[in-house]
């Protein structure tokens, strides 16, 4: 499930990213995102740069979580990464129940839940494989001499 998640997470923002690009050039009507509240092109830039720019981030950080991107990284903060983008497609998908739009509606509603259901996923491995911190002492069965 891991090794799905993980490609999903990728695949998902790559096509966000391209879609919104798209969006940003006028070729797919800004009409249809931002829950049908966009009215005129500057605000349009504004919330498609925006967007674009938080894709981007996401994509980055699934592909830092997946090994792709090979860069140094704290562990916890990845697994914090992972955890927010959770909480933001939750409440992005709550969103798309309420927009204007019937194909936001319709197309990102399940997308979004899928992005924090796969995020949900790799935060859980990553936290059940980071090592247990506790107070007491471990020894081997050959530190100890009876």
């Amino acid at each position: 499930m891991k090794k799905i998640a993980s490609h999903g997470l990728i695949l998902l923002f790559a096509l966000s990213v391209v879609f919104h690009v798209l969006v940003l050039c006028s070729v797919i009507p800004f009409t249809i995102v931002g829950g049908g509240r966009i009215t005129t092109q500057e605000e349009m830039y504004g919330v498609e740069t925006t967007v674009l720019a938080l894709n981007l981030l996401f994509l980055l950080i699934s592909l830092l979580v997946t090994g792709y991107i090979k860069w140094k990284f704290s562990p916890r903060i990845l697994t914090a990464a992972l955890w927010v983008m959770v909480v933001v497609f939750l409440l992005n998908t709550v969103g798309n129940f309420f927009s204007n739009s019937y194909l936001e509606k319709l197309i990102f509603t399940p997308i979004t839940l899928v992005l924090a259901v796969f995020a949900a996923i790799l935060a859980l491995d990553r936290n059940s494989q980071q090592p247990e911190k506790t107070n007491q002492l471990k020894f081997s069965h050959r530190q100890i001499k009876r």
